[in-house]
């Protein structure tokens, strides 16, 4: 029993570190941006399908760190094209654009690579479990997490210590004052619309190693997501990495006793939160923070 609970632990621990980094794009986005990004996933799966295809010619280090990339490059086209003649009407025309963008994306990965689930070979030496007692633990597995923690330390890096990050954090609070300070907001929007795109990607890359690809791989990590956000407080980035791994343990937890109620369980804990702390468990009442 107890070796069954430290798994569901740690495997909910893996996802929440997959709906944190997908969560952490996703804040970044509506943050300075405003717009509820429903394309997330369909980044998420670009991401993943990018990895498969150069698998071949870089491996999967190569992969890895080439996708996100690729992903981030794809999301600065869309934000240019779509996104950005969005920002001066009703945030209803965004969310409906990248609603219907979602279904876009996850047809045009259909289209290109096919319907039919697709592996991303990973390297040996992380298939094999590290402990003999806990089968658990394998390499991959603790490989998704460190690199998850080393993805977020660079990521509040930026945003604390490099221009772009202050300009961004600035922006957040008063982007008509960032404007006028003479910052171009539409590079801005751009470039922080990419970088949230860039975690999608990566997220994606790490999804397919553990659990293959296919064209819907996203549409299962995307509300979690938005849910991390929620739980986590609208505004802050340290809420929504904290809600995340909160709401991943807990659906782990929730497995070992009601297996049926661990999606659920989920959307138990947004609606306590709301219901005790309506902006969240990191958000501040009437402001955002980075």
């Amino acid at each position: 029993m107890t070796q069954l609970v430290l798994f569901n632990i740690f495997n909910g621990l893996v996802i929440g570190a997959f709906y944190a980094l997908m969560a952490l794009g996703l804040s970044l986005i509506i943050n300075l941006t405003n717009v509820i990004n429903f394309a997330h996933g369909g980044f998420l799966a670009l991401g993943a399908y990018f990895a498969y295809t150069l698998d071949p010619y870089l491996g999967f280090w190569g992969a890895l760190i080439v996708s996100p990339f690729l992903a981030a490059i794809v999301g600065l086209v869309v934000e240019r094209v779509l996104i950005r003649p969005m920002y001066n009407r009703d945030p209803l025309y965004s969310l409906l654009l990248t609603f219907g963008l979602a279904f876009v994306l996850q047809d045009s990965v259909r289209f290109i690579w096919g319907a039919q689930g697709l592996p991303l070979t990973t390297p040996a030496i992380l298939n094999t479990s590290l402990s003999p007692t806990l089968f658990f633990l394998t390499g991959y597995r603790v490989f998704m997490v460190a690199l998850v923690a080393v993805a977020v330390a660079v990521l509040f890096y930026v945003l604390k210590k490099t221009r772009l990050g202050m300009r961004i954090r600035a922006g957040t609070l008063d982007l008509e004052m960032v404007s006028a300070l003479g910052v171009d907001v539409r590079i801005l929007r751009n470039l922080n619309f990419g970088l949230g795109i860039f975690f999608a990607g990566l997220a994606g890359v790490l999804a397919a190693g553990m659990l293959g690809l296919t064209p819907t791989i996203g549409e299962g990590l995307i509300m979690p997501s938005f849910v991390s956000v929620i739980v986590g407080g609208l505004g802050s980035l340290v809420g929504t990495l904290f809600g995340g791994l909160l709401i991943g343990v807990a659906a782990g937890l929730v497995t070992v006793f009601y297996p049926s109620a661990s999606e659920a369980s989920i959307y138990v804990i947004m609606a306590i939160v709301l219901l005790f702390r309506p902006y969240g468990l990191f958000g501040e009442k009437g402001g955002t923070k980075l």
